[in-house]
């Protein structure tokens, strides 16, 4: 099943189940609020009526939690320069990071190194703590694109990664929840990430190169805190990364960032410079 939030002609947000062409109006305002719900399947499940979009919002607008995992792709870990870890690499992004799969992204006036990261989002569905590999697993609801683009500069102003990551409006997230019964592997998905920069491919690789896979990161987490039904995990980035480059290269004023998984669908987004005022 493939689920979304879609922005509507009315201002408002509408969950849906994808078929094909046709969006079925499940009632619910958003797919957070869907999974919330106690009947969440056989609500997604519902007979609706079709509904327009006017454009995708993030599959999750407003997760209570965005936790994030550096260095879990072999290949990108050994391109950084650093040994494989023995735990998984944990920081936090809010909210107001996340936009649509087809919104424009800013570009900060206070950062000149804007990277992409391509990544797999894990989305969890249900309420679990000091999860067991069984738990882990029944708690995924599904998996979406997401990319966590990256202020270089800021990141590495400190040891603490969180200034680098979280800038407003810098990271799309979707267009779909795609359910794991979709994908080869279940939750455990054999899945090919692919990212361009205009037009260029930057990144590939499979989700096989992943250090801690999704089961393992949910049992991780949800041994620190309990992990709620529209929560994301986002689960590390392949090599390919603009400041692993030589010269390094950055997201500019223009540029168009498209992010594909196998399976999951395609975000393609805009990156454009903030204006503020002074």
């Amino acid at each position: 099943m493939r689920l979304a939030t879609i922005r509507t002609s009315q201002g408002g947000t509408r969950a849906v189940r994808v078929e094909g062409e046709t969006l079925v109006d499940l009632g619910l305002a958003d797919v957070g609020e869907l999974l919330a719900r106690p009947d969440r399947a056989e609500r997604a499940a519902r007979s609706g009526e079709p509904v327009a979009a006017s454009g995708f919002a993030p599959v999750v607008p407003n997760p209570g939690k965005i936790v994030c995992v550096g260095l879990n792709y072999r290949n990108h870990i050994l391109e950084m320069g650093r040994e494989l870890p023995r735990h998984p690499t944990l920081f936090a992004k809010y909210p107001e990071a996340l936009v649509g799969a087809y919104d424009e992204i800013r570009l900060p006036p206070e950062s000149d190194q804007v990277d992409w990261e391509a990544e797999l989002a894990v989305v969890i569905g249900t309420r679990v703590r000091r999860a067991d590999e069984a738990e882990a697993a029944a708690a995924i609801a599904g998996f979406a694109v997401l990319n966590d683009v990256t202020m270089r500069d800021w990141q590495y102003r400190s040891p603490m990664w969180l200034q680098g990551k979280t800038w407003e409006a810098s990271t799309p997230f979707g267009p779909y929840l795609v359910t794991p019964d979709e994908l080869e592997g279940g939750v455990r998905p054999s899945l090919t990430l692919t990212g361009w920069v205009d037009g260029e491919q930057v990144q590939q690789a499979d989700t096989a190169d992943l250090v801690f896979d999704p089961v393992d990161l949910v049992r991780y987490v949800s041994t620190i805190l309990t992990l709620n039904p529209g929560d994301v995990i986002a689960s590390g980035t392949p090599g390919g990364v603009g400041h692993a480059r030589k010269p390094a290269r950055y997201l500019a004023d223009g540029s168009v960032l498209a992010t594909e998984i196998t399976g999951l669908g395609r975000s393609k987004v805009k990156a454009v410079a903030e204006a503020v005022a002074r």
